[in-house]
């Protein structure tokens, strides 16, 4: 009996330690979203008000190459030239920090989303993009999933730009999914350059490598649209030889 009595107690005593950790883990989980929604509104607001007076810095300039670019000694004119690029790049940083922002604001009501329309809709998006490097965009079979169309959308959007612009001839991109257990495992597959391993944590960072073209915001809030819905995203890739992007959603 005594005995029995000490296991009940040692029992009693875990589950009060399981529970004040769990506790613990929740709080730090609350503080975490508490300050990832303050980083957001942060950097929506910093963003949001930068705009405009870089737009005017950015105008004064044109407005000095204008009417006196002419007349300018050559080293002047450089330095100016400096300048422009420099506002036009940060604008560009600016618009990229304040759509990374946005991301989280547009994860509207969850739905059914059939990804077939998903990746027509990303296709007409990229257009322009497709006729100008005859770019061929094939797919499988694909399911209806729960999420954000809109942010689904922006998703295949990005993964599928970011192929037609590291290809080299002409761009050919594949989208396949295959059902693992609770969730699809969905796959973007190009021939394009390739980059090298080590970097395939690092250019779903914010402002990795050249961000001027937009590639590192767009792999950026790729990774923020699939983390909304529950799911992972990672790419395999050998230089040379393509890349394939990877990334997961729940099944409904």
């Amino acid at each position: 009996m005594v005995v029995a009595a000490e296991d009940i107690t040692d029992l009693k005593r875990s589950e009060q330690l399981l529970q004040q950790q769990q506790a613990e883990l929740d709080e730090t989980i609350a503080e975490l979203e508490r300050s990832n929604a303050e980083l957001e509104q942060f950097a929506y607001v910093a963003s949001h008000d930068l705009r405009e007076p870089l737009r005017m810095v950015s105008s004064y300039l044109e407005l000095l190459e204008r009417r006196h670019g002419e007349t300018l000694p050559e080293d002047a004119m450089e330095f100016l030239q400096f300048a422009l690029d420099g506002s036009k790049r940060l604008q560009r940083m600016i618009n990229d920090l304040l759509a990374y922002s946005q991301v989280s604001r547009e994860f509207d009501d969850v739905e059914p989303v059939d990804f077939e329309t998903v990746v027509e809709r990303a296709k007409e998006n990229l257009t322009v993009s497709v006729d100008r490097t005859g770019a061929e965009i094939t797919s499988d079979d694909l399911p209806t999933v729960e999420g954000s169309e809109t942010l689904l959308v922006q998703l295949l959007q990005n993964l599928l730009n970011n192929a037609i612009n590291y290809s080299e001839g002409t761009p050919r991109v594949h989208v396949s999914v295959e059902r693992r257990d609770d969730e699809w495992r969905f796959a973007v597959e190009d021939e394009g350059v390739g980059l090298d391993p080590e970097e395939g944590e690092r250019i779903f960072t914010l402002f990795y490598g050249n961000s001027v073209d937009g590639a590192g915001i767009g792999l950026a809030i790729c990774q923020k649209i699939v983390e909304l819905h529950d799911g992972r995203i990672w790419v395999e890739s050998t230089p040379g030889e393509g890349s394939t992007f990877y990334f997961t959603l729940p099944c409904g």
